[in-house]
């Protein structure tokens, strides 16, 4: 029987729902407060701007692998990923996941996460995850703008396949792993560094570090890197490259871990100033890399267009 073990877990996706709805609720307040204790105004086709930051470092996420600064008190971010894994000794992997994060002042963010999983004809809701995100100062005042990042993610699917490639000892599918355990809960950290250079180029670089709680306390480390740079003006469309590197291994491969990397190409376009597609299709250099790696995120900023509420007005409008 799993029921005493899925009530909490259900407990946890009913109550992130109810602090995102309250996200949404007190948003327009705190953008409101915020406002009117700065009364800057700065408005430009890239969205708005956090602390003083170009709008494409002002939202949740840079690009499908990574994340850079903080929103704008305020503004809220809704966004569905959507993550394809394509694997040569097992099934591929679909993933879906619904992201909302909200700006708070004094460079906050609070988000929540929840994840959809599909893999060898088995559908389910995966995992739930609670995030928070600090900015250490106001853009460009310290270099590389460092930003730290917690999350704390509850299990609620069974564990549909192990990680790493197979072993003579540990076979992948529904006929060779047991799929009655459930996900583990871990604990993830990172560090967030971005910098926009020569007016044109953009970079973010993320560090991670994940360590599951319990089952075999699978540990997780590895960075990803994004470079893009506009090619129309307003800047409404952007590509460049991007790519992750990620070492994981549990209890009993401590000595032996599963390393793996992608590397592609990466697009943005804006069709409006509030909405964003973002499209990666990356690819596995060594035996152990997904074969096809792929990405397709929409992403909706509520608020986009207001007014800057919180730092100095940057000292380029170019794209503010």
């Amino acid at each position: 029987m799993h029921s005493p073990k899925h009530s909490p877990r259900r407990f946890a996706f009913f109550a992130g729902l109810v602090i995102s709805s309250a996200a949404l609720a007190i948003a327009p307040l705190a953008r409101g407060q915020a406002a009117a204790a700065q009364g800057i105004t700065v408005t430009a086709p890239d969205g708005p701007s956090a602390y003083g930051a170009p709008g494409s470092f002002s939202q949740s996420r840079f690009s499908p692998l990574t994340n850079a600064y903080v929103l704008p008190p305020g503004e809220i971010y809704t966004s569905l990923i959507y993550e394809l894994d394509v694997v040569h000794y097992r099934y591929p992997d679909h993933i879906l996941t619904q992201e909302v994060e909200v700006g708070l002042p004094y460079r906050v963010n609070l988000a929540v996460e929840n994840g959809l999983e599909s893999y060898g004809g088995t559908r389910q809701e995966g995992s739930f995850s609670f995030e928070a995100r600090y900015a250490f100062a106001d853009w460009d005042k310290i270099p590389l703008n460092p930003t730290v990042f917690a999350e704390y993610r509850i299990g609620i699917g069974h564990i549909l396949h192990d990680e790493g490639a197979p072993t003579p000892g540990n076979k992948f599918g529904p006929e060779g792993f047991d799929q009655s355990e459930y996900q583990p809960d871990a604990v993830e950290t990172r560090l967030l560094l971005s910098e926009e250079f020569f007016g044109r180029i953009e970079c973010a670089l993320n560090t991670f570090f994940e360590q599951e709680t319990s089952g075999d306390r699978g540990r997780e480390w590895g960075l990803a890197q994004s470079i893009v740079t506009p090619l129309v003006f307003p800047e409404t469309l952007k590509a460049g490259v991007e790519m992750q590197f990620r070492s994981f291994s549990d209890r009993f491969s401590r000595g032996t871990p599963y390393n793996s990397f992608v590397v592609g190409p990466t697009l943005a376009w804006k069709p409006t100033p509030n909405t964003r597609l973002d499209i990666s299709p990356l690819f596995g250099v060594n035996h152990k890399s997904p074969t096809v790696q792929g990405f397709l995120v929409f992403s909706y900023l509520f608020g986009a267009g207001g007014p800057e509420a919180g730092g100095e007005a940057p000292a380029s409008t170019r794209n503010r």
